[in-house]
């Protein structure tokens, strides 16, 4: 299974509930006339988002966002991408898209677990820094996690900054801890609260 993720930040001047109702209107569209190897979509408001900076004059404070887009395949993603601002989904699309300021966006791969996003409380982040090797911690990560609802997700395929790897879980497990981790790796807990899960 692939996750499109489509992290962004709303536009100066565009108040949250204005954005958080676009947003919704959007996945509900998705869910309404699923596009061929669509498996729903979640869309979370974030506590922080370290990855990707305000859009100029944007407020620096505003919340950021992270949108979970389920494929079957990478067929999925291009009907994906076609269907999300075709007939059936335009309108909604521009809606939040004119709205939007600062976007980037990955793909990742299941490697483990549960593959709902929403059923996890915290998403821990890992990251490599540059300048180290790049001894893999993939092996260590999934230590402690529990398969049936916790999920280990590795990046594939990036299209903006994004970290390596995402592990949603309950709690942060003894996999993440910096004591465990390789070094150059570090591991960045983000706390989440689900906009829409469809």
């Amino acid at each position: 299974m692939l996750a499109y993720l489509s992290w962004h930040r709303p536009a100066a001047a565009v108040q949250q509930a204005a954005y958080e109702q676009a947003l919704e209107r959007f996945h509900r569209s998705l869910a309404h006339r699923p596009p061929s190897g669509f498996r729903g979509s979640v869309a979370l408001r974030l506590g922080e988002l370290p990855w990707l900076a305000p859009a100029p004059g944007a407020d620096k404070d505003a919340p950021g966002y992270e949108d979970w887009y389920l494929l079957n395949d990478w067929a999925a993603v291009g009907v994906l991408e076609e269907a999300a601002v075709a007939r059936g989904h335009e309108t909604a699309h521009h809606a939040i898209a004119t709205r939007a300021g600062a976007t980037t966006g990955s793909i990742y791969r299941l490697l483990e677990g549960c593959s709902r996003p929403s059923a996890a409380g915290v998403a821990v982040w890992v990251a490599h820094e540059p300048g180290y090797d790049r001894d893999s911690p993939a092996a260590l990560l999934g230590d402690g996690m529990d398969p049936a609802s916790d999920g280990l997700w590795r990046r594939c395929l990036g299209l903006g900054p994004a970290p390596e790897y995402c592990l949603l879980a309950a709690a942060a497990p003894a996999g993440v801890a910096a004591s465990r981790l390789p070094q150059g790796w570090i591991a960045r807990s983000v706390t989440r609260a689900v906009v829409w899960d469809g």
